[in-house]
């Protein structure tokens, strides 16, 4: 894979085509094919690729090229690989009991829905005491 040009945002249809080594009509039609390159196109209507769909082309091309997939065999591949990047952030309930969080969190929401709605009694915390 070559390096990308440092300091660029944008990269035209010809850099493309000559950095990933495909010839731009084929670049045109892998983006009818994967959906995750979407350039942006300017007023002219010239395409001005990113550096991630760049990377995504050079992904494309070794699936195709080097390692024999089927365009839907590579489809699959990548978004495979981008669902297995996506982990899941953990929320640290190490000193709270889970179920108790999980009610506190349900009383939130009741009341906040009840707010929205217009409805709503007081909150909790701020109940009237009788004196």
């Amino acid at each position: 894979m070559k390096s990308l040009p440092q300091g660029k945002l944008y990269y035209s249809i010809s850099e493309v085509s000559e950095l990933v080594g495909v010839k731009a009509h084929v670049l045109r039609y892998w983006e009818t094919q994967f959906k995750m390159i979407r350039p942006r196109k300017g007023r002219g209507g010239a395409r001005m690729y990113r550096k991630r769909d760049v990377e995504t082309l050079f992904d494309i091309k070794e699936l195709l090229y080097d390692q024999r997939f089927t365009i839907e065999g590579a489809k699959r591949k990548l978004l495979d690989d981008r669902s297995a990047e996506k982990d899941q952030m953990g929320i640290p309930f190490a000193h709270l009991d889970r179920k108790e969080a999980l009610r506190g969190l349900r009383d939130d929401m009741r009341n906040l829905l009840d707010q929205l709605r217009g409805d709503a009694p007081e909150p909790r915390s701020r109940k009237r005491r009788s004196g």
